[in-house]
């Protein structure tokens, strides 16, 4: 896993580095302050942060937040060498997987990418989730419509206003979504033409 390092404190950055390499790890960095953290990610493309929170310019919460917003989201490890509650509520918000106390051992390192990793691929799963059933009401919404001016334009009951959609989704081996959206958009075909010449008189 390439993981990127942003710690201000060279000696610690290193010892990272090297925890990193001995479980089997790409260390990427170390960056210095957020700022140059949001940077690399960007041209690197890492799997993880690993982010010191206390950091000049940009703090690692900022960084992270930063990069979740601008399409660079990852599992997020932060470090701090403050035990400040307000700090943990502040990570928790931020959607930081795991949050770690200076000094850190290759243990809880080791534990710490682990679980980042699982809750960043469960709000993944679930994000997914939520996205393929808004993905249903859309396309539900959809074939309604459709139902609705083909009952409007053929004169056709509610119960009858289905089957030309499924018989045209089934002959083109289309989605049924599909064969709505293309109804929907040619809406102005199915309405019935005035006589002009009728309603001038």
């Amino acid at each position: 896993m390439k993981v990127l390092i942003a710690e201000d404190d060279p000696v610690i950055a290193l010892g990272l580095a090297e925890r990193l390499r001995s479980l089997g790890h790409e260390p990427i960095g170390p960056v210095g302050d957020g700022e140059e953290a949001v940077v690399r990610a960007k041209d690197t493309q890492p799997d993880l942060y690993l982010f010191d929170i206390e950091m000049p310019r940009l703090d690692g919460l900022g960084a992270a937040d930063r990069l979740a917003a601008e399409g660079f989201r990852r599992p997020v490890v932060v470090v701090t060498g403050v035990d400040e509650p307000g700090l943990v509520e502040r990570s928790i918000a931020s959607g930081v997987g795991a949050y770690l106390t200076k000094p850190i051992d290759a243990r809880e390192l080791d534990a710490a990418i682990k679980l980042a990793a699982a809750r960043y691929g469960e709000l993944e799963a679930l994000e997914a989730e939520v996205g393929r059933a808004q993905q249903a009401l859309d396309d539900r919404k959809l074939v309604e419509r459709a139902k609705g001016l083909l009952m409007s334009a053929l004169q056709l009951p509610k119960e009858d206003a289905f089957r030309p959609l499924q018989k045209t989704a089934r002959e083109r081996n289309l989605r049924l979504a599909d064969v709505a959206r293309r109804i929907v958009e040619q809406q102005s075909l199915l309405e019935p033409k005035h006589d002009v010449r009728a309603s001038s008189e």
